[in-house]
């Protein structure tokens, strides 16, 4: 959590760290190997970093942490067989082994940050901010509240932060960029070449015979992989959502009604206002300042200007009441005629005048317009909160019960969806995507784990919903017979045949231009489609020229010929040109240059630092302790 705190800060070289930070995740146990990554250690201590331990529990928060990150982003719950195969677990080593580096290494140097500079580094923090660009301490508690932090806790590793930063600014700080990379990388991506191009279509390949039995026999037995059947299996799936469970018909008029006067604002559109407003140190500072604008011995901007306000900070926007993060500013700008000044407002950040200089009528619909739709929502909320995990434990005790599916969902009136045959891939037999199953990435591969007659666990669906599921059969994958697929290998063969004729069409005009002969002469003699094209990009599609062709004429010299496929055909072509702007040190675009490619150094830099502080001050990981901390799942 502190992590996504901290993130929020656009520092450049932040953004760097986090970067190789990541980097080190995705390599995980492959910084060390997987033996000296999982060797030694206490059993109350899973890492020792140097002499910095990593706590079991440390460990514990932050796979929690880094789990619930992934499930929200998600939107669906991970198992654990699904977060190992993630690599959840190495990732979150990974993170906790480079950050307790870096702190080894700052300790190591001798580097501290002053309580000045963590206090700066806190109220700077965008995070922490009020709507008035100023800290707010009881919205930095609530945000570390929901963090799950203290304070001595976040200024701890705040401190900790900082540090990492200034140890890496020390290191990555206005690298050089040497100006034969630059010339590099501007000759790469300001080159633009021309080439005369000749189109085959497959028709040029002439009339395909159809194959004989012995082609036809050879091409099925060198490609029978592509005409395997997939593995199929048979399943039986129960489904409950919480809307299978609601009872709109139950939700009284009185309740309803109790429901939309507190949700008003979501069933039209509120009323908004436009709102200015000036803060004063004190009730009479602002009083003065409202006495002199109302009788007209000074406007409103003009008190503004003398608070040293921005005519851009005046306005607070055009917003609705429930916009407003202060109650009281809210109810007086809302009570307020439009052009008319407040009376002082004592908000939670000081006292202010409010003007509205336009309002926005709201339109709410009327209740009996809607009373059908609240109550289905009042009936699902009912449901979420409490009947959804009754019904659920129902469905499972029936389970423990042996129950078959079928019968679970004849008892308590649920529809089980049976499916005949499904490959991995969500399609049926003739390569129709099966209709029917719930949140398909997610139930299929746990089907496919699955065996028949395996006490399957629920899965959790997108909406908060639970699937029960039972394989019934599995028909394996096997090799089709030539005669189940014998038009799917004569198209293949067809295919094959026509792309070999088409190489060797193009082969030989490659040939003939490399001998000279030009490009207008073999167009008139094949009647092939001839076209110029001129300011050709790397990697940039251009008057239908196929990403192959692109950058083979980039790898071709000029004057030279080549070909290369497109699309169902292939093309051959001569490069006719190639042109660049000059390089010149020191202008804009080149400035822009630098700060890309500096970055990417730092990157690298930083990079094979963290590898080598890591090296020399020792790894050591207690594999024991560290399934321990999650619980013994890994």
């Amino acid at each position: 959590m502190l992590q996504s705190i901290r993130s929020a800060s656009q520092h450049w070289l932040g953004k760097i760290v986090l970067s190789v930070i990541f980097t080190f995740l995705i390599a995980g146990v492959a910084i060390f190997g997987v033996e000296e990554f999982f060797r030694g250690g206490s059993s109350s201590t899973v890492v020792t970093v140097g002499k910095t331990p990593i706590s079991a529990e440390e460990v514990r928060t932050a796979y929690q942490n880094q789990l619930q990150r992934y499930q929200a982003q998600m939107k669906r719950t991970l198992t654990p067989d699904q977060a190992r195969a993630m690599g959840l677990e190495r990732q979150v080593l990974a993170q906790l082994v480079t950050e307790a580096a870096l702190d080894q290494k700052t300790t190591d140097l001798g580097l501290a940050v002053s309580d000045a500079a963590v206090l700066r580094a806190i109220q700077d923090e965008p995070s922490f901010k009020n709507a008035n660009g100023t800290f707010d301490r009881t919205l930095f508690y609530q945000t570390l509240q929901r963090a799950g932090l203290n304070e001595p806790m976040f200024v701890r590793e705040q401190r900790s932060v900082i540090a990492r930063l200034q140890l890496a600014d020390s290191i990555v700080s206005e690298l050089p960029v040497p100006q034969a990379v630059r010339e590099a990388v501007h000759r790469y991506s300001t080159e633009r070449r021309a080439a005369a191009v000749l189109s085959l279509a497959p028709s040029a390949a002439g009339e395909i015979p159809a194959p004989t039995d012995e082609e036809l026999t050879a091409y099925y037995d060198n490609n029978k992989a592509s005409y395997r059947a997939p593995e199929y299996r048979s399943l039986n799936l129960l489904v409950l959502e919480p809307e299978a469970l609601a009872k709109p018909e139950e939700v009284t008029e009185e309740d309803a009604r109790t429901a939309y006067q507190a949700n008003q604002s979501r069933f039209g559109k509120p009323e908004r206002r436009t709102i200015q407003q000036i803060s004063f140190p004190d009730e009479a500072a602002a009083k003065e300042a409202r006495a002199r604008i109302e009788s007209g011995e000074e406007p409103f901007e003009a008190v503004a200007a003398a608070r040293g306000l921005d005519p851009k900070q005046l306005d607070l926007g055009t917003l609705a009441k429930s916009e407003l993060f202060d109650p009281a500013v809210g109810n007086a700008a809302f009570a307020l005629e439009q052009g008319k000044v407040s009376e002082p407002v004592k908000g939670r950040f000081g006292t202010v005048l409010l003007r509205v200089t336009a309002i926005e009528p709201g339109s709410i619909k009327p209740f009996e317009e809607v009373k059908d739709e609240v109550r289905k929502e009042v009936a699902l909320r009912r449901v979420r909160e409490s009947g959804f995990d009754k019904a659920q434990d129902a469905i499972e005790d029936a389970r423990a019960a042996a129950k078959p599916l079928a019968e679970i969902a004849k008892e308590r009136g649920l529809t089980l969806a049976t499916i005949p045959a499904v490959d991995a891939q969500g399609n049926d037999p003739s390569g129709q995507s099966v209709t029917g199953i719930p949140d398909k990435e997610t139930t299929l591969p746990a089907a496919f784990r699955a065996d028949v007659g395996n006490d399957t666990e629920a899965l959790r669906t997108k909406s908060g919903g639970a699937i029960w599921y039972d394989v019934v059969k599995i028909d394996p994958s096997r090799e089709k017979t030539l005669a189940e697929v014998r038009d799917a290998v004569v198209q293949g063969w067809t295919k094959a045949e026509t792309d070999r004729r088409l190489v060797a069409k193009s082969k030989e005009l490659t040939e003939r231009l490399e001998k000279g002969e030009a490009i207008e002469t073999l167009a008139q003699e094949t009647g092939l489609p001839l076209k110029e094209v001129t300011e050709i990009g790397r990697s940039q599609s251009k008057d239908d020229l196929s990403p192959e062709i692109v950058e083979r004429i980039f790898t071709t010299p000029v004057g030279k010929a080549a070909s290369a496929p497109s699309g169902d055909g292939r093309a051959v072509f001569r490069v006719t040109a190639a042109t660049m702007p000059a390089f010149v040190p020191g202008t804009t675009t080149d400035g822009q240059l630098v700060n890309s490619l500096r970055t990417a150094l730092a990157d690298d830099v930083l990079g094979e630092f963290i590898s080598e502080v890591q090296k020399s001050a020792g790894v050591k990981v207690n594999q024991t302790a560290f399934r321990r901390a999650l619980g013994g799942e890994y």
